[in-house]
């Protein structure tokens, strides 16, 4: 199948075609036609999948330039707004369609003056309704709105606020929602806010025979040296490093970078300009290590990952699969690590209670035991006034988090 099979306007094949892009994914090929013949669609695809052509293309066909917001799309992040927003702009092509981007974080001014004459929308909740307030956004002619990644939104604490937004959009519209997994807060939205909804498909996070999952059991003093060793012996064409903390992220990132590595780190403490920054590294090959927590991965349009390590096991098995689902897409081989030490053990314990997940015992291999240098701050916070021991040379190490 290719895109003109599905009926849309030709200067948006021209456009996705431009692209790259000639063959639908899943999750296109079949929400396309429904949300083309008007219909709410509950769709079920992960990160990556394809989903922004899915919605984004049968949208713009429907709407032309009017300076008014004709669609409002909400997402979780900051990142993922940008990529919506881009993603809309370059379908938009030869269509005169306007899309503003609006986050926190930056400057508010810009957004109200454009604001004005916009057609579509692309928001985190906090800021949208934070416009709202300011009567700075009217809703009243919104024909369409989109959630994004909406189990994100909702672990992130926002479903009260979708709720309140909601509120100032027309009734008489179409709604679409995209979701990596289904919650009792997504299920509660589709059934109260959507009309009807055709539920689609696609794109399930574990391919099982495409990606190998096993987990090291290592010193939690070792988790540092053990990751080198790995990523030296076995060099990914492009890994994602997921820490549970802003810390951890920070300090794993430099001494990757100590030992030789190309490594950036990524989380929320971040500027925007920073993180625009590092994502168009990784786009450009420059760099092929992301350190992350999962709140800063989720929605960044990562494509071709070879590798995930889980430096630290998440305490779910969902944020489990939504990390591991990085690796491994359209037909791709790819492969999760987890270093497990003793204080991981309840978490893993937790992702193992899902039957779908095998995670396979990997023989701990020999690996030089390295330096790991923690900042002073974070050196006194956790423990008070005294500084740690460095590792001397005899490869004696502070009893620390690596």
């Amino acid at each position: 199948m290719k895109f003109q099979d599905l009926n849309l306007a030709n200067e948006l094949v021209r456009a996705v075609e431009e692209m790259g892009y000639e063959t639908p994914t899943e999750i296109q090929a079949s929400a396309i036609p429904l949300i083309k013949e008007g219909k709410d669609v509950f769709g079920q695809s992960s990160t990556g999948s394809g989903k922004t052509a899915a919605f984004g293309l049968p949208i713009l066909e429907k709407i032309s330039h009017q300076g008014k917001v004709q669609v409002l799309v909400l997402v979780p992040t900051r990142e993922l707004c940008e990529q919506v927003a881009n993603e809309f702009v370059k379908f938009s092509k030869y269509k005169r369609v306007k899309t503003l981007a609006v986050y926190g974080g930056v400057a508010i001014g810009p957004q109200i003056k454009h604001l004005s004459d916009t057609d579509v929308v692309v928001g985190t909740p906090g800021r949208i309704l934070d416009h709202i307030n300011r009567r700075t956004l009217d809703l009243r002619n919104v024909h369409f709105l989109v959630l994004d990644e909406a189990d994100k939104m909702f672990e992130m604490g926002f479903v009260d606020d979708i709720k309140d937004i909601i509120k100032y959009v027309p009734k008489h519209r179409q709604t679409l929602l995209f979701s990596a997994t289904i919650s009792a807060e997504v299920m509660y939205i589709a059934q109260n806010y959507m009309n009807s909804p055709e539920k689609v498909e696609a794109e399930k996070y574990l391919e099982k025979g495409q990606l190998k999952q096993v987990y090291y059991n290592v010193l939690r003093g070792d988790k540092f040296s053990l990751l080198v060793h790995l990523l030296k012996q076995d060099p990914p064409k492009l890994a994602i490093v997921f820490c549970a903390t802003r810390d951890r992220v920070s300090l794993v990132g430099k001494n990757l970078q100590k030992q030789g590595i190309q490594a950036l780190s990524i989380h929320g403490g971040l500027t925007q300009a920073r993180r625009n920054e590092i994502m168009d590294l990784m786009k450009r090959g420059k760099v092929n290590i992301l350190v992350a927590t999962d709140v800063a991965a989720r929605g960044l349009d990562i494509r071709n990952v070879t590798h995930v390590f889980n430096y630290d096991v998440p305490k779910t098995s969902k944020e489990y699969v939504h990390r591991i689902g990085r690796t491994a897409r359209a037909g791709e081989t790819g492969k999760a690590v987890t270093l497990l030490c003793q204080e991981d053990h309840e978490n893993f314990r937790r992702v193992l209670m899902d039957r779908e997940i095998e995670v396979e015992a990997a023989e701990k291999p020999y690996f030089q035991k390295l330096q790991f240098e923690v900042a002073r701050a974070e050196s006194r916070s956790r423990f008070g006034n005294k500084r740690f021991p460095r590792e001397s040379s005899h490869g004696r190490r502070p009893r620390h988090w690596r």
